[in-house]
């Protein structure tokens, strides 16, 4: 019952890293700046997730832990806006290339992979529970 635990775990930890991910997309999605105040557009971030050896269990189930935080090169979104302050010469501004629809469908995935990782805690905490009070 700990190893399901421990696998449940890793899995809330990961999806924990993704939500972060995927809500710093959002909250980039007119970013036109970097960190050094440079004019460039926000590249999207992406979550990879790999099995994890260390949290397994029987039957060949396994953890999973984050593999790496990705930052996509795509072409920005070129919008005309000659008022702009970061616009080109030509007046056209980059911006992210972020889904807002693909964002929040990863999201809501994320967010029900999250719940039901918390389901199965409750569910072994509960099978451990009612396994002392049959032994005790």
């Amino acid at each position: 019952m700990i190893s399901a635990l421990d696998i449940s775990t890793s899995a809330l930890v990961a999806q924990r890293t993704r939500l972060t991910a995927i809500a710093n997309n959002i909250a980039n999605v007119s970013t036109t700046r970097n960190e050094q105040g440079e004019i460039e557009a926000y590249q999207p971030r992406h979550v990879i997730f790999q099995t994890d050896e260390r949290t397994s269990g029987s039957l060949g189930a396994a953890g999973v832990q984050v593999s790496s935080v990705e930052i996509e090169d795509v072409e920005p979104r070129w919008r005309y806006q000659p008022g702009h302050v970061d616009a080109n010469d030509e007046g056209w501004v980059a911006y992210p290339a972020v889904d807002l629809m693909t964002e929040f469908t990863d999201a809501l995935e994320a967010t029900r992979a999250y719940e039901a990782n918390v389901g199965v805690i409750e569910v072994t905490k509960d099978l451990a529970q009612q396994t002392l009070r049959i032994l005790a």
